[in-house]
């Protein structure tokens, strides 16, 4: 290997000549720090506006009940917080999810990478790669505005003419 144009810096290391100083990459390095400060500095105000109305409302409400309480009930009098409902609920839906849908990815993922062949892998994995990219509060979105309001529009011939005896009688 050759050392031509290189020098023995501190410690015997080898260092490189220096060149002139480029004034693009500094302005792109400054660049790049400006977008990380910000993006830093926004996660910090996110926190502190979070954490201020919270020390409010845990001096109004003890952490024992706001944790272990079984009624959420904001509006009522008097008003109950009690989110173990919403916790008990949010772990057991994400329990049976993946009790259900573990095995499917792994089936998927099993068949991409040693059955498929190679035209359908081109094609089927980026599918795949895009439909994981999507946040599945959009999957829930979705399936709330179109998949519920289809049983209603498919069965909308036979529940209106009740509907509307029904709406007579009254």
């Amino acid at each position: 290997m050759s050392t031509q144009g290189a020098t023995l810096g501190q410690a015997g290391t080898l260092a490189l000549p220096r060149k002139r100083i480029r004034w693009g990459e500094k302005l792109v390095q400054g660049i790049l720090f400006l977008a990380a400060a910000v993006s830093v500095l926004t996660t910090v105000g996110i926190v502190v506006s979070l954490l201020v109305p919270a020390g409010e409302f845990f001096r109004e409400v003890s952490p024992w009940d706001f944790l272990t309480g079984t009624t959420w009930a904001p509006l009522f009098e008097p008003a109950s917080f009690g989110v173990l409902p919403l916790i008990v609920g949010t772990l057991s839906v994400t329990f049976w999810a993946m009790l259900i849908f573990v095995p499917f990815g792994l089936g998927a993922a099993i068949y991409l990478s040693e059955y498929a062949h190679p035209r359908v892998r081109k094609w089927l994995k980026p599918a795949l790669e895009v439909l994981a990219g999507i946040p599945t509060v959009v999957f829930g979105y979705f399936a709330l505005t179109f998949l519920l309001a289809f049983p209603a529009f498919a069965l909308l011939p036979w529940v209106k003419p009740w509907a509307e005896r029904t709406a007579e009688h009254e």
